[in-house]
């Protein structure tokens, strides 16, 4: 591989393509690609990465054209990562990979969908999306004649490993921390997540301006975007105002993060990837005032949004169909057709059937419901 001169430009804490610990399965290095680009691009390519389209974020998917899905989501959630990883100095490429695969798992109609998945396997191992995205990039991605799965290296892999209490490297040692890339793609999913369901909630007119000013966190945001627009945000129309106070919301975010964050990186004195593998606590941080009002937008989110009768009665319809989906399955195994069935003598047939559910599209799903009616 032809040596990127942009490594030069890194911390000394980031994640170096050229000190990357490889791949399960060795494979030669792509002659102007580093490996974190070769894995951004496998996901990209992946069937699963398509199917991020048809799935609900908060929405059900078909609710409406302008709500985001898994993909959008997936999109934005990798572009925040970029930005926060390149003012920390950290690689890039490696922050965008995990974010482009940190949803591949999810199953249709949002958590709703999940925690009716993980209810169906609770005897069976459960269910839990993060562990699914591994699951598809290392086993369920039909790609390669050579092996199952992407064969993502080492990296990528442990970014996906975010609710893991130890990681455990190729050569069988375990430390407690992944990477800092791995440390911003998990906040910048949060910050996605969070400021654009307010979007998608005021739009839907499920959330209220005026309930919103309530919490710190919008009044800020709502402060500093009538100071950026230099008085004209008043008379813009509703669409321009949320997505004006939503922009200066989210870069009140990516500053407080990137100012906390360098500040403990300095304060831990750690000078390589292995210190920060090694360090006991996570690096990429907010401020503590800033944590706390995320606490309170997260609690208004739940009780005002998330749990509103229009989305949790609209999703709790869709789980039954997943379940009577689920069940007919488990009866009817042929309908998974041979090639699905060919894992069944590895997982056994529940988690064969949890794999293609999770795989489905909303829509999809939906479809095979009403062959069942």
């Amino acid at each position: 591989m032809i040596p990127d001169p942009r490594e030069a430009l890194l911390a000394p804490y980031a994640q170096k393509a050229s000190e990357s610990a490889g791949r399960l399965l060795p494979e030669t290095e792509h002659p102007f690609r580093s490996p974190f680009q070769r894995d951004r691009d496998r996901v990209v390519h992946g069937t699963s990465f398509r199917r991020l389209d048809g799935k609900t974020q908060v929405f059900l998917n078909g609710k409406g054209d302008h709500y985001r899905t898994r993909l959008t989501h997936t999109i934005e959630v990798a572009s925040v990562s970029r930005t926060i990883a390149r003012a920390l100095g950290l690689n890039e490429d490696l922050a965008e990979a995990i974010a482009l695969a940190h949803d591949l798992g999810h199953p249709p109609f949002g958590h709703a969908g999940e925690e009716t998945l993980d209810r169906l396997m609770k005897d069976h191992g459960g269910f839990d999306h993060n562990e699914q995205s591994l699951r598809v990039v290392e086993t369920l991605e039909e790609s390669y004649p050579q092996h199952q799965g992407l064969n993502l290296t080492h990296e990528v892999l442990e970014g996906l490993k975010k609710h893991h209490r130890e990681i455990v490297s190729p050569d069988g040692a375990s430390y407690p921390s992944p990477s800092l890339e791995a440390q911003v793609a998990n906040i910048a999913d949060e910050i996605a997540y969070y400021s654009h369901d307010l979007e998608d909630g005021l739009a839907s007119g499920l959330l209220s301006q005026e309930e919103l000013m309530s919490l710190d966190l919008w009044r800020e945001a709502d402060a500093k975007a009538l100071e950026e627009s230099e008085g004209t945000l008043s008379s813009a129309g509703p669409r321009t105002y949320r997505k004006f106070v939503l922009r200066c919301l989210i870069n009140r975010e990516v500053e407080d993060l990137v100012q906390t964050s360098h500040s403990s990186i300095v304060t831990s004195g750690v000078t390589s990837v292995g210190e920060v593998r090694h360090y006991p606590t996570r690096l990429i941080r907010y401020s503590s005032d800033l944590k706390s009002h995320n606490a309170t937008l997260r609690r208004h989110l739940y009780e005002k949004f998330y749990r509103h009768p229009e989305v949790h009665g609209a999703n709790e319809n869709a789980c039954q169909q997943m379940e009577a989906v689920f069940a007919d399955l488990i009866r009817h195994p042929e309908k998974l057709g041979v090639r699905t069935l060919s894992r069944r003598e590895r997982v056994g047939l529940l988690r064969v059937v949890a794999d293609y559910v999770a795989g489905m599209t909303d829509s999809y799903l939906r479809s095979r419901h009403c062959i069942l009616e």
